[in-house]
């Protein structure tokens, strides 16, 4: 047992910590986290649905006619800083040096993640005028600084806070896409796509950010300029909702020791909880059809329709799986169901909820196979777009086993792999699909009560990384990740979607892909 100071204990009370939550997270640092135990890549029919065009148009118009009956709503995390984008121009600020030698390098680097490349085409990027007028801003300008090959001044215009300071805001508040008329935010092809396939009967749009606490001004200056001409534009109203990641969801950080690590003052560290916090802030909302999408995975106007011709499929997936199940859930609380609607519940679960049964469920008896059954049945649901795997970074779909052995279907990141396992890595080097963050939830049950999304997280699949502070190391540790482990015990259904749906930016080099050049 940790022997904590009143000072500790009054800082633990003033993050809303339980004390027990802490001494679960030490334990955690002293035991570590096992890796996930695959057993399977998920592929086409074999844990991913895949739907042909005419089931796809079916799917889009059920969603279509069905949507109105529900409370639909956009998550979008966006209170990631986007200076990971820019690593690679921090690197050069530092090293660059301005010999000849180093700008002919520049000037014939035609590597597309090279700053060089980024230089060459500079002026293809939709912050180039913000770019211009911030040189004048600082009494420079911004072509003769690159025709005296100030390279280094042009990028420190980028990074700096005396210029467009895109080191220090979040990815939502960079321009991504540049059009005839305008140059459009990230979080302006939020509202573009809100309006298109997540509207109501009243024509009302609902989008909730997920943002940090230093930038919600900026957040609300920027949407109170543009948000009127989308309303006009699309015919729409718009109910924006924000929160930010709670203080109760951070986690302690300990020394190498396992001793919890205290700063140079002797208060605590305290860290954020990582991306699996926010299942808190999902689990805040009201509404009963949520779509999960990341702040970057976004397309210019000339690339929208076919993911939202997706988007709206798997949503009409969800309505048509939830409706089925609601049904089928009422008929297991009544009880005494006959032989053959327990097998025709069994098979739906299996084959459209893509539940794996276990060959125990056959020795059960009636009402045990009703409690199983109900149990399964009655759970948040989420469909999850998966694409082909083309060597982009990120999770993929696999079956999993976990420490009670029960079989299911999970997105599981690199991290949680044991790689040096040969086993374990022939797995993963079989699988087909990974995961761009593309999900519709259900979140509420068939008796039309919300569910307590935190019941439903597997505890034993946070991740421990080793950091420093003040020249000091320390373990810190994440909360099982919002779409992994935060998710593990949902209803869980992969669905093929094509690759145009999977558009990240991780740096700033990828907005000069062809798929983000409107």
């Amino acid at each position: 047992m940790i022997d904590f100071t009143s000072k500790d204990t009054d800082q633990i009370n003033q993050k809303g910590i339980d004390f027990e939550i802490i001494s679960k997270q030490i334990d955690a640092f002293k035991k570590g986290y096992p890796f996930i135990n695959l057993v399977a890549p998920a592929t086409i029919g074999h844990g991913i649905m895949k739907y042909h065009e005419e089931e796809i148009n079916e799917l889009i118009e059920y969603f279509d006619e069905g949507k109105d009956n529900y409370d639909l709503l956009k998550f979008v995390p966006a209170s990631g800083a986007a200076s990971r984008m820019f690593k690679h121009l921090y690197d050069f600020v530092q090293a660059f040096k301005g010999t000849q030698e180093e700008i002919n390098a520049l000037e014939n680097d035609s590597d597309p993640n090279s700053v060089g490349y980024l230089i060459q085409h500079i002026d293809k990027m939709a912050f180039y005028k913000d770019l211009k007028d911030i040189a004048i801003d600082n009494g420079l300008v911004l072509e003769e600084l690159l025709d005296s090959k100030r390279y280094d001044k042009v990028i420190q215009l980028i990074l700096q806070e005396n210029g467009l300071n895109y080191g220090n805001l979040p990815k939502a508040l960079l321009r991504f896409h540049r059009y005839e008329s305008e140059n459009r935010f990230a979080i302006e092809e939020h509202l573009v796509e809100a309006a298109i396939y997540c509207t109501n009967e009243f024509h009302v749009a609902k989008i909730h950010f997920t943002i940090s606490a230093g930038h919600r001004n900026n957040f609300i200056s920027i949407l109170d300029d543009i948000v009127p001409a989308y309303e006009k534009k699309y015919g729409v109203k718009y109910e924006l909702t924000f929160s930010e990641q709670k203080p109760s969801t951070d986690t302690i950080a300990v020394d190498m020791e396992n001793k919890p690590f205290r700063n140079d003052d002797g208060s605590l560290l305290f860290r954020p909880g990582g991306h699996g916090a926010l299942i808190e802030n999902l689990n805040d909302l009201k509404e009963e059809i949520i779509f999960v999408k990341n702040i970057d995975n976004i397309v210019p106007d000339s690339l929208r329709e076919e993911t939202y011709r997706y988007k709206k499929a798997i949503g009409g997936l969800l309505l048509q799986l939830l409706e089925k199940t609601y049904d089928y859930l009422d008929i297991l609380d009544g009880g005494f169901l006959e032989e053959h609607e327990l097998e025709e519940i069994r098979k739906f679960a299996e084959q459209n909820l893509l539940i794996n049964i276990p060959s125990s469920y056959d020795g059960l008896g009636e009402m045990e196979k009703i409690d199983y059954l109900y149990s399964q049945l009655n759970r948040p649901m989420r469909i999850c777009g998966m694409v082909k795997n083309e060597g982009e970074p990120g999770g993929g779909p696999y079956w999993v086993k976990n420490s009670e052995g029960v079989v299911s279907l999970q997105i599981v990141e690199s991290s949680q792999m044991d790689l040096k396992n040969k086993a374990q890595l022939e797995l993963v080097k079989s699988a087909s699909h990974f995961n761009p963050v593309d999900l519709v939830c259900g979140i509420y049950d068939f008796k039309g009560q919300k569910f307590n999304l935190p019941d439903f997280i597997d505890n034993e699949t946070g991740f421990i990384s080793t950091k420093s502070k003040d020249g000091r190391e320390l373990k810190a540790l994440e909360l099982p990740g919002l779409w992994n482990g935060a998710m593990a015990d949902w209803i869980t259904v992969f669905v093929e979607t094509p690759l145009i749906t999977f558009n990240p930016v991780k740096t700033v080099n990828d907005l000069l892909r062809p798929q983000h050049q409107a």
